[in-house]
């Protein structure tokens, strides 16, 4: 695995696989977020593909949200915009996108992990995947990553996430929620039902896949504005004292 991250992208018999890895548990550089948007518009466009898994290295972390190495270094309201603006951008991407997403969450997911398990069509799961929105301990929030969260699991489940953000939630209540389609013991398991769905899914009729993409993010036509503007809450808000000194803990 790549010191910086990496993002790599494989495409057979119509179905992409968007994996990405970084050694910080697989968390979020903003020139990794860049390339994650540039991927599902690219395969998006790509007349090939009907259905795109997205999945990240290893068999521990799914994410683990922002790259704290990077979050230390913003030091302007525009560099803390502009970092944040990273997860609007995929977020937006994976929402435009004509195909339909699944998501392999394999292991934990925090922060913009959730976000990106959430801005996902369909997700499996294993037992291991545990969530949690521990943006309040390092006194920003979950704006940019919200309005998804909010849309696949409601807003008594996002609050509950964001006001109990030293708490993990574990897989089967994300579950229960709505985050996760389905759940398994084991990463095996999880395989074997994603490689089923996925190919009788790319099966299917590539025109209705994609009505039925735009049918099931109806009401979010906004969301190009809202999470710009989400993202400048957050870009003020690192700059906050209390988050350079929350931050400092992990020098």
């Amino acid at each position: 695995m790549s010191t910086t991250g990496t993002i790599n992208t494989t495409v057979s018999a119509n179905i992409a696989t968007i994996t990405f890895g970084h050694p910080a548990g697989n968390s979020f550089p903003s020139a990794q977020l860049k390339a994650l948007t540039e991927a599902f518009t690219l395969l998006g466009n790509n007349p090939d593909v009907s259905i795109i898994i997205l999945q990240s290295e290893g068999e521990k972390a799914f994410c683990a949200g922002a790259s704290f190495d990077e979050l230390l270094k913003i030091n302007t309201f525009e560099a803390g915009t502009e970092f944040f603006s990273g997860f609007a951008n995929v977020i937006n991407a994976m929402r435009t996108c004509p195909k339909l997403i699944v998501g392999r969450i394999q292991g934990k997911a925090v922060g913009g992990g959730v976000g990106l398990a959430a801005a996902c069509d369909y997700c499996f799961a294993t037992d291991a995947a545990a969530i949690k929105l521990s943006e309040f301990t390092i006194g920003i929030g979950p704006f940019v990553i919200a309005p998804a969260v909010e849309r696949k699991m409601g807003k008594a489940a996002l609050a509950e996430l964001t006001l109990g953000a030293d708490q993990w939630k574990d897989a089967q209540w994300a579950q229960n929620k709505g985050l996760y389609a389905n759940t398994f013991s084991t990463l095996s398991e999880l395989d074997t039902a994603l490689e089923t769905f996925t190919t009788k899914l790319a099966s299917y009729n590539p025109e209705a896949l994609s009505a039925m993409k735009k049918v099931l993010w109806e009401g979010t036509e906004n969301w190009d504005t809202l999470l710009a503007d989400r993202a400048k809450i957050s870009g003020g808000l690192v700059l906050s004292d209390f988050t350079k000194e929350a931050l400092q803990q992990f020098k």
